[in-house]
């Protein structure tokens, strides 16, 4: 039986450490792709090199020809410029939705049958551009937000209550970063619902945290962002994807008429196997985490109505 093939489109520190995820795991051959002349194969080279003493038995392979991506089964975007210290996730829109809507175009055209894992920021709106620019069914487009989101809440619950991270579960809504809308309610520590163990005031503090997790990183390393996270929430999408797992993961995915949301791409919580987008699950939600809801939907609402019009 062959082995599945991700692509990963973009080698910069996201897309390189995907590929470093997915090699571990021995989920599919690998091949990663940059404009950059010797960086993807540089890059691949290495972790090639590393295999012995980690024991992985996959190809990786590094290109500047979108030819070398064909047939792919997922195609994991990471391309883009990332943000810096003072630069919003909307700043990025302009730059990156050129980049995005080419990039696409490209992957496509090699792998018409793809499942397609944006990763680049704006995000809410770079899934959309994809989409647009892909003419895929949109349940095979998907963005990576929520994972990264709620892994950092759930760090930082844990850290909070001296708890280890793998007994946190939790889900959120909505746009990426700032708008993002956790849910404490549906939030537990194995099996504990978290409102038992923190009072309203750490869990503020907390969500707030949570919210700015990535211009915090930015901050600190002032010529960059973050990576090594949002490397392993896109691994674990392409896993879910590859294994046909069925996993119930929060993800930037297409709703109409869940939540009333009419036709956009937001974070929800979505069951993932190998068709992409199974099921969005659809949570009842009380008037305060709904109106939340609703502020966030209409950030992306803006978004994307940038997006159209600089798509003409």
């Amino acid at each position: 039986m062959a082995r599945k093939k991700v692509s990963i489109i973009g080698a910069g520190n996201v897309g390189a450490t995907c590929a470093h995820w997915l090699v571990k795991k021995e989920l599919a051959d690998i091949v990663l792709l940059d404009i950059v002349e010797g960086l993807p194969q540089g890059k691949a080279l290495d972790m090639f090199e590393a295999s012995p003493v980690e024991r992985y038995d996959v190809k990786v392979i590094g290109t500047n020809d979108y030819a070398d991506t064909a047939d792919s089964d997922v195609v994991v975007i990471t391309s883009g410029l990332a943000r810096k210290p003072g630069m919003s996730r909307d700043d990025l829109l302009k730059i990156n939705l050129e980049i995005v809507t080419g990039v696409t175009k490209d992957a496509v055209a090699q792998s018409p049958n793809a499942i397609l894992i944006v990763v680049s920021n704006p995000l809410d709106a770079m899934v959309y551009a994809a989409w647009k620019a892909s003419s895929l069914p949109h349940q095979k487009v998907i963005g990576m937000a929520g994972i990264l989101d709620t892994a950092r809440y759930r760090s930082f619950i844990a850290e909070a209550l001296n708890v280890s991270v793998t007994d946190i579960q939790a889900l959120l809504l909505g746009g990426h970063g700032d708008d993002m809308v956790p849910l404490p309610r549906y939030t537990t520590v194995s099996g504990i619902p978290l409102t038992e163990l923190m009072n309203q005031t750490m869990i503020d503090v907390v969500v707030d945290r949570a919210r700015k997790g990535g211009i915090e990183i930015v901050n600190l390393l002032k010529t960059g962002s973050a990576y090594y996270a949002p490397g392993a929430g896109a691994a674990e999408m392409v896993e879910a994807i590859i294994k046909d797992k069925n996993r119930v993961l929060p993800c930037c995915a297409y709703c109409d008429k869940e939540y009333g949301i009419g036709g956009f791409y937001v974070g929800v919580p979505i069951i993932m196997g190998s068709n992409g987008v199974e099921k969005v699950i659809e949570l009842q939600l009380n008037s305060d985490e709904k109106n939340l809801l609703d502020e966030s939907v209409e950030h992306v609402k803006k978004l994307v109505s940038q997006v159209d019009e600089l798509r003409g």
